[in-house]
């Protein structure tokens, strides 16, 4: 049986929900808890068989995410391609400076998404890594892209359910710290998907164990 509920009331759902997070945030005025971490900057260069040189983020883009750090690397490994890595930590999102999602900013870039899915990934100890999969493409190029949110040692893919979860750790853990994490890897020209993909997730299986330390748990 199909559902009889407007399209427009459908999107009306998620918008609300990301409402009421913001509304709040913002009004929720308790001294937030900031646990120690390390800085972005000290994340390693060298992981496993890749070296990283850290890049320059543009300053209107910084403008644009607002308060928060950041850190953009490329790491360089065996192969020819490369593997793009950014994380973005917030230490509070309750002045309106909340996460923004990869997927809104694709359009603008002219990069189309062909392909996307939500994963869920094992990577050690019953852990489960939740992200959302991309492949991209721009002309003839084309990228493979990994994307999550990261809080208090929770991964989700979904930037509704992100919030949500602020809200119930505000109010449980009085902490609204939240952190975006993004792996970009290119694709040769003869390259399949495939390949990419797995080279991204060997990769962020590799990253997943050292992000505590800058995104505490």
């Amino acid at each position: 049986m199909t559902s009889s509920r407007p399209g427009w009331l459908k999107g009306l759902f998620p918008v609300t929900l990301l409402f009421v997070a913001a509304f709040f945030l913002h009004t929720h005025t308790r001294a937030e808890v900031l646990p120690p971490r390390k800085g972005l900057a000290l994340f390693p260069a060298e992981i496993g068989p890749w070296t990283g040189t850290t890049l320059t983020i543009p300053s209107e883009d910084l403008s644009i995410l607002g308060p928060g750090e950041f850190l953009e690397r490329l790491y360089h490994g065996p192969s020819q391609t490369d593997i793009d890595l950014f994380i973005a930590y917030f230490p509070s999102q309750r002045t309106g400076n909340t996460i923004h999602s990869p997927k809104h900013c694709l359009p603008g870039s002219g990069w189309t998404p062909i392909k996307s899915s939500v994963i869920h990934v094992p990577w050690g100890n019953g852990k489960i890594l939740n992200a959302n999969y991309y492949v991209l493409q721009l002309g003839l190029n084309r990228e493979v892209v990994i994307y999550w949110f990261q809080s208090h040692g929770r991964t989700v893919a979904s930037e509704y359910w992100a919030r949500l979860y602020l809200v119930e750790d505000s109010l449980r853990m009085n902490r609204s710290d939240g952190a975006l994490v993004r792996v970009i890897t290119p694709l040769a020209a003869q390259e399949s998907v495939q390949e990419g993909k797995q080279r991204a997730l060997a990769f962020t299986k590799r990253i997943l164990p050292l992000l505590g330390g800058y995104i505490p748990e």
